[in-house]
């Protein structure tokens, strides 16, 4: 089977295990039933905004032309920097992008992937938020009324935890041993300046997630699709937003947002 068009980062639905579908053109396909099969994708040496559409010799911040990259407010700085948001002060590239998005209850979280990290993300985006970046575990630390107040909480935290996933680790199960987050979430609670307190979460709910996979890789190699053309192998697993080959091969999809491929299987 084959379908051509460009790709984007895969849909998730919670499960048992995660279901991932790639979107290639207007085309959803179901990866889940690839796992142990052989599959390809080859660059058509096209990138297509997956803003606008346009085509565009670079891509920026996985996906986007230079013209949207600056202008778009899903490219603002505080997407990335949620501390550096004035959408609460009024000023932001579109303020109805932003009172649909900033302004709006945010989580404050630990994940545990390789080691614990401290992350910020919008209500609608839990499960799908820790999803993306390979969670095995997570929990909701603060819960804050936007975006701004958050990233000041994240800030605070960052001196006690990372706010980087391995990727590596991630991938190769490599998870730090014998830690709570419950517990995790009483000790960083205690570090968190007095003003910051009042947005402590009582829910101590703790997600699992089980990622679809035949086999865990012992060692990892990172497949550049545009310097390689082509990239295939045999399925093994599907974790984050990774699509994992035989042999350790991997490839982080959301890294390729808006580049044509031919997608078989």
């Amino acid at each position: 089977m084959e379908h051509t068009g460009a790709i984007s980062k895969m849909i998730t639905t919670p499960g048992t295990p995660v279901e991932y579908q790639l979107p290639v053109g207007d085309e959803f396909v179901a990866i889940n039933p690839l796992l142990g099969k052989e599959i390809s994708l080859t660059w058509k040496n096209e990138i297509r905004c997956i803003n606008c559409g346009r085509v565009t010799k670079k891509s920026f911040a996985q996906g986007y032309c230079y013209p949207c990259f600056i202008s778009i407010p899903e490219t603002e700085e505080c997407v990335l920097r949620p501390e550096l948001c004035r959408a609460h002060e009024g000023i932001a590239r579109d303020m109805v992008w932003a009172t649909e998005h900033c302004l709006q209850d945010h989580f404050v979280y630990l994940a545990l992937s390789s080691e614990v990290k401290v992350g910020v993300t919008r209500q609608s985006q839990i499960p799908t938020r820790w999803i993306d970046q390979g969670a095995s575990q997570a929990i909701k630390l603060a819960k804050t009324p936007n975006r701004y107040t958050a990233g000041l909480i994240e800030v605070a935290l960052k001196k006690h935890l990372t706010d980087k996933t391995n990727w590596r680790n991630m991938l190769l199960d490599k998870i730090a041993e014998g830690i709570s987050l419950f517990e995790k979430k009483q000790q960083i609670g205690e570090l968190l300046p007095a003003e910051l307190t009042q947005y402590l979460c009582t829910d101590d709910t703790i997600t699992e997630i089980l990622y679809p996979s035949v086999s865990t890789p012992t060692k990892i190699s990172s497949l550049d699709l545009e310097k390689l053309g082509t990239i295939q192998g045999t399925l093994t697993g599907i974790k984050g937003q990774y699509l994992i080959f035989d042999e350790g091969k991997v490839i982080n999809v959301r890294k390729y947002g808006g580049y044509v491929v031919s997608f078989t299987y």
